[in-house]
């Protein structure tokens, strides 16, 4: 179980770099919008797995400590957020920190909810 968990990990840190990358290559969005993203979409992740995988075993697990574990990363958006503060940016970070924190918390809720409803 500790090698799934481990493997999924390693498979969620590099979507996060992906996804991450993909947006600051493909968007005029700035930095701190790939971390924001990868943040949001992998509290829906978790919110849907735990809905459909609670009575999975080591399935949630894999999914939650292990590829949610690696994809979302609460200490670079954190960092973005000082970084933007340092830059005089303190409109943006506000945006960034507080955005980050009600959308992933939404997106959990709804991930939850969706989850609910496909388990029936």
């Amino acid at each position: 179980m500790v090698l799934l968990i481990a493997l999924a990990g390693g498979l969620g840190a590099v979507c996060r770099l992906v996804v991450d990358g993909m947006v600051r290559a493909h968007t005029s969005l700035g930095d701190p919008d790939g971390i924001t993203l990868v943040n949001v979409t992998g509290s829906f992740v978790l919110g849907l797995a735990t809905a459909l995988l609670a009575d999975g075993g080591g399935a949630l697990a894999v999914v939650g400590a292990g590829f949610c574990g690696g994809y979302t990363t609460f200490s670079t958006a954190m960092v973005d957020g000082v970084n933007l503060l340092r830059d005089g940016r303190v409109g943006r970070a506000l945006v960034t920190v507080g955005g980050t924190l009600v959308a992933s918390v939404a997106a959990a809720g709804l991930g939850l909810v969706v989850g609910g409803v496909l388990a029936g």
